[in-house]
Order: C-alpha cells, then structure tokens, then sequence
C-alpha cells in the first residue's frame, strides 16, 4: 500500500481539525451533553469511519479495506473497555457532570498523541526486526490473560502512582470550575481536574501497550494503523455519555478483549514462524508450513466474538435483574403474610 508524504500530512491535519472543532463547538462551553446529541455525533463518526473504510477498499483493494475494518473493531472494542476505565477514574475523582467532557476531551488527545508515538516506533522495528512478532505475541497472550482474569479491581484515582503525585503536588480538596490550578494564599495549586487529567494519560498510556501490538497483528501498514485509531478514538467522548449506563452491563467485555487479544496473539506468532530468521528457531529458516490467518477469517472472528461478547453480557445482566425482581417480590409477599 503506497501512501504518499502528501496523503500522511492531509490525514494529521484533518484529524486534528476534528478535534479543534470538538474542543470549540462542544467542548469549551462546560455543559452535559443530552443522549440525542450524543447518539448523533457517534453515528457520525462511526459511519464516516466506515466509509474511510470503504475508500480504502476501492482505492487501494479490499485486502487493505478488510485490514482496515478488522483494526478499526479492534481498537473500538478497546477504546470501549478505555472508556470503562475513564468511568471509574472520572467517579473516583467525583469530576462534576458538566466538565466531563473537558477531561475526556483532553483524555482522548492525550490517546490519541501516545498511539501516534507508538505506532511510529511499531513500523521502525518491524521494518527491521521481523523477530519483534514474537514478542508482540507474546506480549498479547499475556494482556489476554490480564484482560480475562485481572478485570478492573483497582481503582486507578487511588492506585500507587496516583497516591505518588499526590505526595509530590500541592492538590485543592475542591473544584474550582474547570480550571487545572488556582492561586491560594499566594501558592500555586493543582485542582483535582488536573489530577483526572493526568490519570486518565497514565491510563492511555497502558492502553497504548494493548492497542498498538494488537493491529499491527492484523497489518503491517502503518497508516492503515493510525487511521483505524485515529477513527476510532473519534466519537469516544459523545460514546461516553450515550452507553455510559451500559459500560456497567457488558460484564463479559474483558473476556472478550481477552480472546481477540490470544487469538492475535496468537495470529503473530504464526506469521513470526512463517518469516522466522532467528538462528535458533529452525536453523533461522522460515517454517512455512506454519499457516498464516487470512485477515478475512480475522474479520470475521472478531465480529463474531465483540457480538456474542455483547449479547452474553446483555442476557447476563437480564437475567441477573429478573432474578433480583423475583428475589424482592418474595420479600415483599413474606413481609405481607407476617
């Protein structure tokens, strides 16, 4: 896939035009967004990725168009379980509804900035060390195992790093408006808006580690890479406000992060086989009657899995209210009778 100099510039600089006219048109007056405006502006963002995608397809051929489309799942499935993390770090900071969308704003740059950084670093070491799958891979079986068994136990307002820069800066107990520092008694304080801020970028950062390993098992082009990124961190913030009651419901969200994590993992230690030149695997010769997955298949199991995922969590969490309802109209029939 040929991308000129000229389409990368174009690309960053209509990217960062999105996000200007966020901060303006949305964003600088503090304010809750309501669910029509939200559910609007994500079906805009999402469906003006989809014809990015499309664009691909007819431009440059559909095996590009489905790398695309499989990297964009991907990184949205994961910039969903993000959002579940943003959920707890914004309640733990208790950030008032109205400045929300400040943090998550400067959240989703600061996301965005990171994964650009990665993404750079990612394309130099593969163009020169085809053994880095490896450990890619590697490095995916272990988040998977994370992902499923790690959850989000901890609470990272109140983690150690957190506690850290707490120590080490004078921090307001109070908000004062949607500013990140404020003059008291003629000492310069940070408010707890800056310490959300900088959370949630010790967040972006771990999910940067997720992320960028994650599509480069599903493709090599760097630029199919920040795009699927780049749309898919677009809309994030208006998400936040239209599913944020249902983040809670979707209990088997990091099982299935989990298993598309393994099996790209996975993907990539197949794919370091079939390139393999390190010298103590298999003489440096390649083993090509590994097989390589078709990124098709890869498509395909990932919708699969972000579907049944959804639909297991959302019958669970059914279920489980049912049988809370059942539960209470017992009590209250006991209560009756005695």
């Amino acid at each position: 896939m040929q991308v000129s100099p000229t389409i990368w510039l174009i690309t960053i600089i209509v990217t960062i035009l999105f996000f200007v006219y966020e901060f303006f048109a949305h964003v600088r007056t503090p304010h809750e967004p309501t669910i029509g405006e939200s559910a609007r502006w994500s079906a805009f963002y999402i469906g003006l990725a989809l014809v990015f995608g499309v664009g691909i397809g007819v431009v440059s051929g559909w095996r590009f168009g489905g790398e695309y489309f499989a990297g964009y799942l991907t990184e949205k499935a994961l910039s969903i379980d993000n959002l579940f993390v943003f959920l707890i770090v914004i309640t733990g900071f208790a950030v008032p509804k109205k400045y929300q969308q400040k943090v998550l704003m400067i959240g989703i740059i600061i996301a965005l900035v990171l994964r650009g950084g990665f993404i750079a670093i990612g394309a130099g070491l593969i163009e020169n060390f085809s053994w880095i799958f490896y450990i890619f891979g590697a490095l995916l079986l272990v988040l998977a195992y994370r992902q499923a068994f790690g959850g989000h136990d901890s609470n990272p307002a109140d983690g150690r790093f957190m506690r850290l820069v707490r120590r080490v800066l004078p921090v307001t107990d109070e908000y004062h408006e949607d500013r990140l520092t404020v003059q008291k008694d003629g000492a310069r304080f940070v408010t707890p808006m800056l310490l959300t801020i900088i959370a949630i970028g010790f967040v972006d950062l771990i999910f940067a580690v997720d992320s960028i390993p994650a599509i480069y098992g599903l493709t090599n082009e760097a630029y199919i890479v920040f795009t699927a990124n780049a749309f898919a961190l677009m809309g994030l913030r208006q998400l936040y406000f239209l599913i944020g009651g249902l983040l809670e419901r979707l209990v088997y969200l990091a099982q299935g992060l989990a298993v598309i994590l393994g099996f790209i993992g996975i993907k990539l230690i197949f794919h370091a086989l079939h390139v393999n030149e390190l010298s103590f695997v298999n003489g440096g010769e390649a083993l090509l009657w590994v097989p390589e997955i078709p990124i098709w298949f890869s498509l395909l199991f990932i919708g699969a899995t972000i579907t049944v995922a959804t639909a297991a969590s959302l019958l669970r969490t059914r279920t489980r209210a049912r049988t809370r309802a059942r539960a209470d109209d017992a009590l209250t029939h006991q209560d009756r009778a005695s």
